[in-house]
């Protein structure tokens, strides 16, 4: 090569490398749509609330949750007077001032006055909108009602009654199931373990033959089932005692498919052989 070419090219290289150079980055293409772009007015949102660990229920008037808890409140304390002798009626505005609850809206009120406790089958109004507790056996209020009642179940043929069915209507229970004695007699519900109470009448206690025994239990009712006894039962005026045993649903049994069915449904092959090909099966 020609040397002063050689030279001119070192000069060349001397010059560029004494300049000095910026490199400029190329903008991303993101940020050049987004320059395009018309910029979109952000909306104002309210700052949020500052949340509270404590829920007030009774701010909240139109919370479902904050009235049954009223109506539940009233009916546990009609329960509780009812249960103490105490039997005469309340307004509600009474009912309200016993339990504490006068800070309650008007909305609530209303509710309650003209709908909850009219419809709850606990609650007896009387006296032109006053309210007592309902039991389901109202008229027993001592000894003499409570043991009248077990006589005509037992004269009607209609078993026993709760325990707590009792309990729930008479003031001091235990203490008059006490003083019954021998009148009466306790069965556990196996389903539930619950006690039904009856009526021990001194008149059925007798004693029985051992040949009346022997021919009683000689009777057999395997091939009657459960519903042909109560029908006969039924038919002769007795009424047979419901839900002693556990009741269990029926286990299905699952069908079998037609064997047919799928036969015709089989995919034949070969079809169009069925004329050359023959049967050896009966040779």
């Amino acid at each position: 090569m020609d040397p002063e070419l050689l030279k001119d090219r070192n000069a060349f290289i001397q010059r560029a490398l004494s300049r000095p150079v910026v490199e400029r980055k190329p903008e991303k293409r993101k940020n050049k749509d987004r320059d395009d772009r018309p910029e979109k007015k952000k909306s104002k949102l309210p700052p949020p609330k500052p949340a509270s660990d404590r829920v007030d229920y009774k701010s909240m008037q139109g919370s479902s949750q904050y009235k049954f808890s009223i109506l539940a409140k009233i009916v546990k304390y009609l329960k509780k007077r009812h249960q103490a002798g105490d039997y005469h009626p309340l307004t509600i505005d009474e009912i309200l001032d016993e339990t504490n609850q006068l800070d309650i809206g008007a909305r609530q009120k209303h509710w309650l006055s003209t709908e909850a406790l009219l419809n709850n089958p606990k609650v007896e109004v009387t006296d032109g909108f006053k309210f007592a507790f309902k039991p389901k056996y109202n008229r027993v209020r001592d000894k003499v009602s409570l043991l009248k009642l077990l006589r005509t179940h037992d004269l009607k043929g209609l078993g026993g009654i709760l325990l707590e069915d009792i309990e729930e209507a008479l003031p001091r229970c235990d203490s008059v199931v006490k003083a019954l004695g021998s009148k009466i007699t306790f069965i556990t519900r196996p389903i539930d373990k619950k006690k039904i109470i009856f009526y021990n009448d001194a008149d059925c206690q007798f004693t029985v033959d051992d040949e009346f025994k022997k021919l009683w239990r000689s009777v057999t009712v395997e091939g009657v089932d459960d519903g042909k006894i109560d029908d006969y039962l039924e038919k002769q005026g007795i009424k047979s005692m419901q839900d002693i045993g556990l009741k269990t649903a029926p286990v299905q049994k699952r069908r079998k498919a037609n064997r047919k069915k799928r036969n015709n449904n089989f995919k034949k092959h070969n079809e169009h052989l069925q004329d050359i090909l023959q049967d050896y099966s009966e040779k």
